[in-house]
């Protein structure tokens, strides 16, 4: 008996002692699994690269290496590099120094007792005599970004332009987009010197370089003597290329807007067409905001109705800034094919930044710049099937005392429309990284608090920390319109005085203005110099603006005569 209970404890205990081992080996196996496992993870960027506060010091340095103009307008087609050499430095610092100078002794009456930090910084950790040969130093994290497969600008241009072209046939289009994601080195925007430092890249972009030697044509066959004024001159956008060689990263800063009575610009600025192109991208409709203005396209067709596919294409025209940066983009990549692109900017500059960025899945640090998510959408951009925007590589940089970019300065009274600027969007896309500088540091909401410079020796250098990136709140940007899709016109209105009385009798023509317009009576214009549209017995004598002044006001028109069939 004794025995029998002997030998079945002692079963007992084998068994016991056997799922113990089998125990051990499966939670070994499963430490292994999970060892291996998490370092799959590790370098799909599961865990560590969604974390954006372990940003790293990356090796070598930004140093400016290139810089880009590109005309728009009737010099559209031209573009030219400047590479920057060794020995094209020293003359470079002293047209710095001739521009501070110059601001110098024009600073009677404005409130600074450092020319230096209009044009520049007076932090002494970035203080320097000659901003082209700076070398900044940034941090980087790598993150996930969901990108489209294929994004040669060859595939991404075509695409774009059937888009606007038959928006319902794309809609129905499935684009290949990184199955989980693609592993990208960006920013970290939670480094206050690397913010700082991509602030003063975007503010190098407004460093006007009167240099006439050595630049390299980078696009078709060109007269320089037919095509006078463009990037420092009259018409034209800029762009700047910081390269760090050894990480292999590329950093575009693109130009942003030049306003007349704000340090660093003039008449011999872009002012002009960085107008035109802030109220085509930035309003509601053409800038229309009364009828006391003069439009930037014809899209208008009534009271708080435009014209929604004219509207697109007036954005996408080969002559305006987004197709600009596009090419300084491509010119760009084709330099450095293998190389990671950041883009940064400011104002307008950060918008045009973003719209780029986005179309080809490019980080993006944009500062003080307007809201450009309906821009994006104008243009068909591409956006992540069921990824919410803002968890995207695309950050926006700005502060609660700044109109533009918080999106208040519209209205007739604001001082964006008596400047002439209808700013009217307020929805930015990404992330927002706000500094409250009203609550922190009592600042009153003003234009003037807009310039980059004012940001960067005001706030970024000032502050300990950077400002929180977050999620933006629900926004929708001109909610009170009506669009009209594919040309179609609203059924005839009859108005006062003060507006346009048409006919919709409309009919599609062979050339871009597919929908003729048949004028009932006298068009009424508020400008002086902008002449009627006469009618004979089968034609109608038509005029379209060529250029305007920095308020908007047409100064030059042509006209044409369009059979009325």
């Amino acid at each position: 008996m004794i025995s029998n209970d002997y030998t079945k404890f002692s079963s007992k205990r084998r068994s016991l002692r056997y799922s113990n081992r089998i125990l051990l080996l499966m939670g070994t196996i499963l430490l292994i699994v999970v060892y291996f496992y998490s370092d799959i993870l590790v370098d799909k960027s599961i865990i560590m690269f969604r974390n954006e506060n372990k940003g790293q010091m990356l090796s070598g340095s930004f140093t400016l290496r290139h810089i880009y103009r590109h005309g728009v307008d009737k010099g559209h087609r031209t573009q030219e590099v400047l590479d920057i050499t060794k020995q094209n430095e020293d003359a470079f610092g002293r047209y710095f120094k001739r521009e501070l100078d110059e601001f110098n002794a024009n600073a009677v009456g404005l409130n600074t007792d450092d020319p230096l930090r209009e044009l520049w910084t007076s932090d002494k950790q970035f203080i320097t005599d000659n901003p082209f040969n700076f070398k900044f130093g940034l941090k980087g994290n790598k993150q996930i970004l969901h990108r489209m497969v294929d994004r040669d600008p060859s595939f991404i241009e075509p695409y774009l332009d059937f888009a606007r072209e038959s928006p319902d046939m794309a809609a129905k289009v499935t684009i290949d987009w990184v199955e989980g994601g693609e592993v990208v080195v960006v920013p970290d925007i939670t480094d206050k010197n690397t913010v700082v430092s991509l602030a003063l890249m975007s503010s190098n972009a407004y460093v006007r370089l009167p240099y006439t030697d050595d630049w390299r044509n980078v696009s078709l066959p060109w007269d320089s003597n037919d095509t006078p004024g463009y990037g420092w001159e009259s018409n034209g956008i800029r762009g700047h290329v910081f390269v760090n060689d050894l990480e292999n990263i590329v950093v575009i800063s693109i130009k942003g807007t030049s306003a007349q009575g704000l340090p660093g610009s003039g008449e011999d600025e872009t002012t002009g067409n960085d107008k035109l192109n802030d109220n085509l991208l930035f309003s509601c409709c053409c800038a229309r905001v009364s009828y006391l203005w003069t439009t930037v396209c014809d899209c208008y067709l009534k009271s708080y109705t435009c014209d929604e596919t004219c509207l697109e294409q007036a954005i996408k025209e080969k002559d305006h800034y987004y197709q600009a940066a596009m090419d300084i983009y491509k010119d760009t990549l084709r330099q450095y094919p293998h190389a990671t692109i950041w883009l940064t900017g400011h104002s307008l500059g950060g918008a045009l930044a973003s719209l780029v960025g986005r179309t080809y899945g490019l980080p993006t640090v944009a500062f003080e710049s307007p809201g450009e998510l309906l821009a994006a959408k104008r243009l068909h951009l591409p956006f992540p099937p069921g990824l919410p925007s803002y968890d995207e590589g695309i950050w926006h940089i700005g502060h609660t005392a700044d109109p533009i970019y918080m999106g208040t300065c519209n209205g007739a009274s604001s001082t964006c429309s008596i400047a002439g600027y209808a700013m009217e969007t307020g929805c930015h896309s990404g992330k927002q990284c706000v500094y409250d500088v009203v609550r922190d540091k009592g600042w009153h909401v003003n234009m003037l608090n807009h310039r980059i410079h004012t940001v960067i020796d005001g706030i970024l250098t000032k502050y300990d920390k950077v400002a929180t990136c977050h999620e933006p709140d629900p926004c929708v940007d001109c909610y009170n319109w009506n669009f009209m899709p594919h040309g179609k016109k609203p059924k005839k209105q009859t108005t006062s005085s003060s507006s346009e009385k048409v006919d919709t009798s409309t009919t599609k023509s062979i050339d871009r203005t597919t929908i003729t317009t048949r004028t009932n009576e006298k068009k009424w214009h508020p400008n002086p110099k902008d002449p009627s549209t006469t009618t004979t017995d089968d034609k109608t004598l038509m005029s379209s603006c060529l250029h305007r002044n920095w308020v908007g006001i047409c100064t030059e028109y042509t006209t044409f005569t369009k059979r009325l069939i």
